[in-house]
């Protein structure tokens, strides 16, 4: 049974950007309305912005903190991280070979992304990717405009 959903986003500046701020906590909302549990992070603002895009910093190492964390405190059984970022894999490759499949370490992604499999741990224990297709995105898209308000 699925416990918890967590979404690890960055989230812009409200001064320096006030209407993509807004449109994040609009969007924000609705995920934690449908039950997710929303953990954000300041975007981090190059000097030469707004002609360089804000980046989103430590969210990927904030995910990876939690899930070994999480596992190591045993608070799940089978940890799914839906990423395709290759930063995650030494996380997926700690439960996966600390734990040897209690809690299991698992990935997802759409097969439609090409660097899908790059996520999927294989050293020292194979870990199990989900692929999701245009049916499944088709099933939970959201074609709501978070700008318009």
């Amino acid at each position: 049974m699925l416990s918890e959903v967590r979404i690890y986003t960055g989230r812009p500046n409200s001064t320096k950007q006030p209407k993509a701020y807004a449109a994040h906590m609009r969007q924000c909302a609705v995920w934690e309305r449908a039950g997710a549990v929303v953990i954000p992070r300041a975007l981090r603002y190059p000097p030469a912005w707004p002609a360089e895009p804000p980046r989103e910093k430590g969210i990927d190492v904030q995910l990876a903190i939690d899930y070994v964390a999480w596992a190591v405190d045993g608070r799940y059984d089978v940890g799914v991280i839906f990423s395709t970022d290759t930063d995650l894999r030494p996380a997926l490759e700690f439960v996966a070979a600390r734990f040897h499949g209690a809690p299991r370490a698992e990935s997802a992604a759409w097969t439609s992304h090409g660097a899908n499999r790059a996520l999927r741990a294989s050293n020292p224990a194979p870990t199990w990717c989900h692929y999701l297709d245009a049916a499944d995105y088709g099933s939970v898209h959201d074609p709501t405009d978070y700008n318009v308000r």
